[in-house]
């Protein structure tokens, strides 16, 4: 990939985010060896101690390995990646990536109702009465757009409430991933952050202490949307291979009328 030259004033996060975003998109494809630290450094115009603090921090990341001697390897970000690279990863080139979309609604669907069950086993009062103020700001608000908001701050409740490190920080890297994408989804998630009895019932679940209960109640919630996501996933997805076609077929076609022309001529 071409590595550009960048300014002093943020010069490791410049050069960590040009490492990443070649390792991201393919530019610089697992096994791949980057260039020592001394020709990165004269290719992007900055000190050797800033290359080497960004390839740290790429390396924390999970994307490469350093070795001694040896370099900095491209690993494979599915195998070594962390959850904090879905935002990254569903944003391509400035186009929604259909397959890591699928992926997150699928994760939504599966966690959701397993947190549930688990907040109804450990949720306080106050977290009862928090939940039923958020519906109640739900019910309120008009905007698409803001009761979106409002529905995932309604879910980040009930993830606090489950008492959970690990479910915690995966909806924190999961809401990082779907946030941008909520002006986009109003119309797809409209039946469900409209459906304040299933929120309502779902707090209910959660008060009643039995946590099969509170799973059947969010899975109520969430399967209309879950449905209706996966079908626009699937309508981007074919709708990116059938223009990838119809490119393939006009290069194609030119090919082949180029190819016409030069025999007529030769006739």
């Amino acid at each position: 990939m071409p590595f550009e030259p960048i300014s002093q004033q943020s010069a490791p996060e410049a050069v960590f985010e040009q490492i990443v975003e070649g390792v991201l998109s393919g530019d610089l494809p697992a096994g791949h060896t980057l260039p020592s630290e001394r020709e990165l450094a004269r290719m992007l115009g900055v000190s050797r101690p800033t290359v080497r603090e960004a390839l740290k921090r790429v390396a924390a990341a999970g994307l490469v390995t350093i070795r001694q001697g040896d370099g900095a390897r491209v690993r494979d970000v599915a195998r070594s990646g962390g959850l904090d690279l879905l935002p990254r990863l569903l944003i391509r080139n400035g186009e929604l990536a259909p397959d890591v979309a699928r992926s997150i609604v699928e994760a939504r669907a599966a966690v959701g109702p397993h947190v549930a069950g688990l907040a109804a086993q450990r949720i306080t009062d106050d977290g009862l009465a928090l939940l039923a103020s958020i519906v109640d700001d739900l019910a309120a608000e008009p905007d698409p757009v803001g009761q979106q908001v409002v529905a995932l701050e309604f879910w980040s409740a009930v993830v606090d409430a489950a008492d959970s490190i690990a479910f915690r920080l995966m909806y924190n890297s999961l809401r990082a991933a779907y946030e941008p994408a909520l002006p986009a989804l109003g119309a797809v998630l409209e039946p469900e952050v409209g459906n304040i009895d299933g929120y309502r019932a779902l707090v209910d679940a959660l008060r009643t202490g039995d946590p099969e209960r509170a799973e059947g109640a969010a899975r109520t919630l969430l399967e209309p949307a879950t449905a209706a996501l996966l079908d626009l996933c699937r309508a981007l997805a074919d709708a990116g291979r059938d223009g990838a076609g119809a490119a393939g077929d006009g290069v194609t076609g030119s090919e082949n009328d180029s190819g016409s022309t030069d025999s007529g001529d030769g006739d």
